[in-house]
């Protein structure tokens, strides 16, 4: 009987994430939840200390902006963008971020 419960349980999680998707999908919800992810995302990889003078963040299309409100810190971070985007959409699981602008 338990056995039984357990299975049935499993399909109703299964279909509740695809009806999720399939509502994200319908409801074209995917963009706004990219943008905010973008935005955890950058928090948590690029740390503290940049978070900090991050004072913008805006996905437009394929184009990460980030506004800085240090010069000092916007040519330290235009040497690696590369590797920033690289890190970002490993992180997001997908390529999302194609281009980043460093303002």
């Amino acid at each position: 009987m338990m056995k039984k419960k357990d299975k049935t349980r499993l399909g109703e999680d299964q279909e509740m994430s695809e009806i999720l998707k399939q509502f994200v999908s319908k409801n074209k919800l995917q963009t706004g939840l990219d943008k905010v992810n973008v935005r955890q995302v950058w928090d948590r990889e690029m740390g503290p200390a940049i978070q900090k003078y991050t004072t913008g963040l805006k996905l437009q299309g394929e184009t990460l902006f980030v506004q800085l409100s240090s010069s000092v810190l916007r040519e330290e971070l235009s040497y690696g963008k590369a590797k920033i985007i690289k890190m970002l959409n490993e992180e997001l699981g997908k390529d999302l971020v194609k281009k980043l602008v460093l303002r």
